[in-house]
This record gives structure tokens, C-alpha cells and sequence, in this order.
């Protein structure tokens, strides 16, 4: 199993390798960057360094996760050989927790969660990135291997505990200041509160993360078989 496809006839591999290659390596420094940066001022800082995670290293982590967006054309386009849809999930729930709650509510942006929520991510994209850039070039390690298809396990669903209490937060926020709150113009005449549409988006964030741990741990039994864990390229 490998985590791009074999190259349609008539394109060159040897630009659509360089394309993916290059596209896993941003997204490697970028969460490397983020990770280390976090590491560095918590040892620095200790708890203050929570208060200003967003103002500091917000921007860097919304590049990376407006990056991520590319996966699903390269998947659509055959590049990246994954399922379209749990990679969709997976992507909207940062895209929506990330610019639609936190960066649109300052009052959220200082608080524990968004650094535990960053953590999380870079954490597991870290792992991820230099997984699938390593199998681009053909080298694989059965530790990296094994870590990139166990990690998920403790830190996927406490990803999206976090995505959870941070709109759970912001609800207050959202109800006192009216964001993204409208009204209908006739002949609907209808008021969309948005505290309602994330709430139920809650119930749709938990029924996605049971479908893609379904989706991830389906793909860890093939990619972890003893037949599909290939030794590193001499």
C-alpha cells in the first residue's frame, strides 16, 4: 500500500513525484514549525505561553490547514491514493473549528484549548507528513510505519474532544455578539442563529469521527499486515 497513486499514462512520474514530494515537505516544515515553536515557549513560559498560542502561531497553523485543501484535488485527481470522503471530514472539521470559531472570537483565542487543539494537530501531521514523504522516495520504517497507523488511536478522538469544548465555549461568544447570525430576507423570513447550527454540527462532528476511526482502523489492519510493512530501501 502506498499513500499516492501510480501515475496516469501519459503524465511523467517524475513531476507528479516531485509535486507530491514537495507538497509533503511544506506541510512537514509548517507542523514541524508550529510543533517545535509550541514545545519551545511551554518550556519557556510554562502555562503563559497558552494565552498567546493563536496570536503567535495562529497564522502559520491556517496556511497549513488552508494547505490541506489540496489533498482532496489531489485525491480527486488520482495523485494521493486515499477515500475522498474521510479525508473531506477530516479537513472540514479543523477548517470550521479553526476560522469559523476560533479566529472569528477573540475571547476564545486565548484559552487551553486552542493550545491543546494545535498541539494535537501538529503532533499527528508531523508523524503523517514525514511518513508519506519518506514513501514518495520508496523508504519506509516499520517503526514510522507503525506509529503513523497506531497514533491516531489515543489522539484522533481527543482532537475532536477538543474541537467539541471549544465550540462548546464559544457559544456564549457567538450568542452575545450575534456572529454570523442572520436574517432572511422575504419571503423566508427566517432567522438562522448560529449558536443552533453549531450545536447541531456538534451531533455531526461526533457521528464523523466515529466514521473515519471506522475508515482508520480499517486502513491500519491492511497497512500494519506483516506483508505491507516494507523494510527501508537500501
Amino acid at each position: 500500500w502506498l499513500p499516492f497513486a501510480l501515475p496516469a499514462r501519459g503524465t511523467d512520474p517524475n513531476v507528479l513525484n516531485a509535486y507530491i514530494f514537495s507538497y509533503y515537505l511544506m506541510q512537514f516544515c509548517g507542523h514541524s514549525w508550529i510543533f517545535t515553536n509550541m514545545i519551545i515557549r511551554f518550556l519557556s513560559f510554562g502555562e503563559d505561553s497558552f494565552a498567546d498560542t493563536f496570536y503567535s502561531i495562529g497564522l502559520a497553523m491556517r496556511l497549513c490547514q488552508s494547505l490541506s485543501i489540496l489533498e482532496l484535488l489531489n485525491i480527486h485527481l488520482g495523485i494521493e491514493e486515499n477515500l475522498f470522503l474521510p479525508r473531506l471530514l477530516q479537513i472540514t472539521e479543523r477548517v470550521i473549528v479553526l476560522f469559523v470559531v476560533i479566529a472569528s472570537q477573540e475571547e476564545i483565542q486565548g484559552k487551553y484549548v486552542v493550545w491543546i487543539l494545535f498541539f494535537l494537530w501538529s503532533f499527528l501531521d508531523v508523524v503523517r507528513y514525514t511518513y508519506y514523504m519518506l514513501a514518495v522516495t520508496g523508504i519506509y520504517f516499520k517503526e514510522l510505519t507503525w506509529l503513523q497507523y497506531t497514533l491516531w488511536i489515543p489522539l484522533y478522538p481527543l482532537s475532536v474532544l477538543a474541537q467539541a469544548f471549544a465550540i462548546y465555549v464559544s457559544l456564549p461568544h457567538f450568542e452575545t455578539a450575534g456572529t454570523y447570525s442572520i436574517q432572511l430576507p422575504f419571503p423566508f423570513e427566517i432567522r438562522l442563529y448560529f449558536p443552533y447550527i453549531l450545536k447541531m454540527y456538534l451531533v455531526v462532528l461526533f457521528g464523523g469521527m466515529y466514521f473515519i476511526i471506522q475508515h482508520l482502523y480499517t486502513e491500519r489492519k491492511v497497512c500494519l499486515g506483516s506483508s505491507n510493512i516494507k523494510p527501508k530501501r537500501s
